[in-house]
């Protein structure tokens, strides 16, 4: 089965018609996106969208063997004119198979917002999922009987849908999945390569074809990721949407509880807001144990919090146990945490903080705690495939 993108953007394409914004005013050259449309093996097209037919040509296609028109969501604004050689457009109820002349085998499969999403076959058993912008599949209930050879979706916008899929296997380790619907929120040019490669996604340009039930170029999902920057510089977001595609994850809490202390709580509730729901929360510091048992990726978030629960247990602040025993003691500690992070078989992300680029503290014990954490940065980035500092909310690639 052969699958031409004719377009890879949201419905208003990108950029947006006079829209002022930094995202609008990059997407240039190949990172200008018409409305996301689809033309299968030349004999279905999916979604019909302004300039379909002279995309299509752009590609060394033409849309005159096309016998099925579907639409996926509602298409605002003035109509779009249909060229005189295509079928009229339309829908396929939810739950309903539409068998093609071309042999091909159409499903709708139901969406938890507007609009209907497409499981196409090809008459060799290859199969793709097309998903609408904004939407993710509804009602998936048992494992699907094998993984998709291809799917199409929001990943930027609804990073949650990849996630239902692979909870019941309708996305596996083959399936490659390509990112449509793009819009201005998503960011420019490598920062999306990266952030969709997280998520073992790529975009590609207008006007590719891809054949479906090829070896797909999978990106290799980094196992290990240390995530550094400084105060609200946004590390913590970055860090979370890297595992947001996934059905679970296991968010380690290195902070605790602090009773009595609102602006602590507010934080915390901040950060569990975000969070998807299918997350699950360990409040704990002993996360080298965590690292080393098998299960879904892991959050470790921070590293910072972890090292000051780890000096207050050998006294570490106090300069005459500092000397007598507690630096070796903490040292100990940090090695057996960066051990665990080599030896680590499950997926995990850290999150930690840059605290030696700024103001000098001003006791002893301040200063040794910058600089322990400075240690404990590097021995934990020398074990990582990749390594992201952020600031002011843009993650720059240190490593990988």
């Amino acid at each position: 089965m052969e699958l031409t993108l004719l377009g890879t953007g949201a419905p208003d394409g990108l950029p947006r018609t006079s829209c002022p914004c930094a995202a609008c005013a990059t997407a240039r050259g190949p990172w200008a996106r018409a409305a996301t449309a689809l033309l299968v093996d030349d004999a279905l097209l999916l979604d019909l969208t302004p300039g379909a037919v002279f995309a299509a040509a752009r590609a060394g296609h033409s849309l005159g063997a096309v016998r099925q028109v579907l639409l996926t969501h509602p298409h605002d604004g003035p109509a779009v004119e249909l060229p005189p050689t295509l079928p009229p457009a339309g829908r396929v109820p939810d739950g309903q198979v539409l068998t093609l002349i071309s042999g091909h085998r159409v499903r709708a499969v139901p969406m938890d917002a507007p609009g209907t999403g497409y499981e196409v076959g090809s008459p060799d058993g290859e199969r793709l999922l097309y998903l609408p912008p904004g939407a993710a599949p509804a009602g998936l209930d048992g494992r699907a009987e094998h993984p998709y050879d291809l799917v199409l979706c929001d990943v930027v916008g609804r990073p949650d849908a990849v996630a239902r899929l692979r909870s019941v296997g309708a996305v596996g380790p083959a399936t490659e999945v390509i990112a449509v619907h793009l819009d201005h929120d998503a960011p420019p040019g490598p920062a999306l390569d990266r952030l969709l490669a997280a998520a073992g996604a790529r975009a590609v340009p207008d006007g590719t074809t891809l054949v479906v039930g090829e070896y797909p170029v999978v990106p290799d999902v980094p196992r290990r990721v240390l995530v550094t920057g400084g105060a609200r510089s946004g590390k913590s977001l970055e860090a979370e949407r890297r595992l947001e595609t996934f059905p679970e994850v296991v968010y380690v809490a290195t902070g605790g509880r602090r009773e009595g202390d609102p602006e602590w709580a507010a934080r915390v509730a901040l950060h569990r807001e975000r969070r998807p729901g299918a997350w699950r929360t360990e409040e704990t510091c002993e996360v080298a144990e965590l690292l080393g048992a098998e299960g879904p990726p892991l959050l470790v978030d921070c590293l910072s919090l972890w090292l000051t629960d780890a000096m207050d247990r050998v006294g570490a602040w106090e300069d005459a146990r500092w000397r007598k025993g507690g630096q070796e003691a903490l040292r100990a500690r940090a090695r057996e945490l960066v051990a665990a992070v080599r030896g680590a078989r499950r997926q995990v992300v850290l999150v930690t903080n840059e605290v030696g680029a700024g103001v000098v503290p001003a006791t002893a014990a301040g200063r040794r705690f910058r600089d322990e954490l400075g240690r404990l940065n590097a021995a934990v980035a020398a074990e990582c495939e990749e390594v992201l500092l952020v600031v002011a909310g843009q993650a720059v690639v240190v490593r990988g």
